[in-house]
C-alpha cells in the first residue's frame, strides 16, 4: 500500500466513533446505521457519516434487506488492515 492510502487508513482507524463500529462490526456481524446509532452510543447522523467515510475506504459492505441497509465488515481488499484489527480487538 501506499503512504496515502496508509495516511487515510489511519484517520479512518484514528477516530473513536469509526473505531468502535469497526470493533461491533468486527465481531458481531450485520448492523443497520439505526443499530450501529444504538449499540455505541452516537446519534445517528453522526454514525451515519462515519459508515460513509468507512466504505468509501472499501472497510465495510452493504446489503439490502427488507428495506433495510445492513453493513458489515469488508476488508478482503485490505488484509493488513484485518491483521491490524485482529491484533487490537
Amino acid at each position: 500500500m501506499n503512504t496515502k492510502l496508509w495516511v487515510k487508513i489511519f484517520k479512518a482507524l484514528g477516530n473513536e466513533g469509526r473505531l468502535k463500529i469497526m470493533k461491533l462490526l468486527f465481531g458481531c456481524g450485520e448492523f443497520t446505521v439505526t443499530d450501529i446509532s444504538k449499540e455505541i452510543g452516537l446519534s445517528l447522523k453522526a454514525t451515519s457519516k462515519h459508515v460513509i467515510a468507512m466504505d468509501n475506504l472499501g472497510f465495510v459492505k452493504n446489503t439490502g434487506k427488507k428495506g433495510h441497509v445492513y453493513y458489515s465488515i469488508d476488508l478482503s481488499q485490505h488484509t493488513k488492515v484485518k491483521e491490524l484489527l485482529k491484533m487490537i480487538f
